[in-house]
């Protein structure tokens, strides 16, 4: 049986269309969608540097997670932060 989750965090943007399963306990969701490094295309360098991106990429949302005040926001604020987390990082890391 799988443990009960405090959250759950989803990367693949081949996956945002597709139907979670049930996490055990309602964890908080949320969806970060990155590229997938693993289909880059090109010279060896340039496959290491979309590896490299997506971990800066989680870092940046990571740390932007682990700033937030977890012991004071309710379930709702705190899924709009994670939701916003996803989203303003992916507008400024594809711009």
């Amino acid at each position: 049986m799988a443990p009960n989750l405090d959250f759950v965090f989803t990367v693949c943007d081949n996956a945002a269309k597709e139907v979670c399963p049930i996490w055990a306990g309602q964890p908080v969701t949320a969806h970060w969608g990155l590229p997938d490094p693993a289909t880059a295309q090109g010279t060896t360098a340039e496959k290491a540097a979309a590896f490299a991106e997506t971990v800066r990429m989680l870092n940046e949302r990571i740390g932007s997670f682990l700033s937030l005040p977890l012991d004071k926001l309710s379930k709702l604020p705190l899924q709009k932060h994670l939701d916003d987390i996803g989203k303003v990082k992916a507008e400024a890391e594809t711009a």
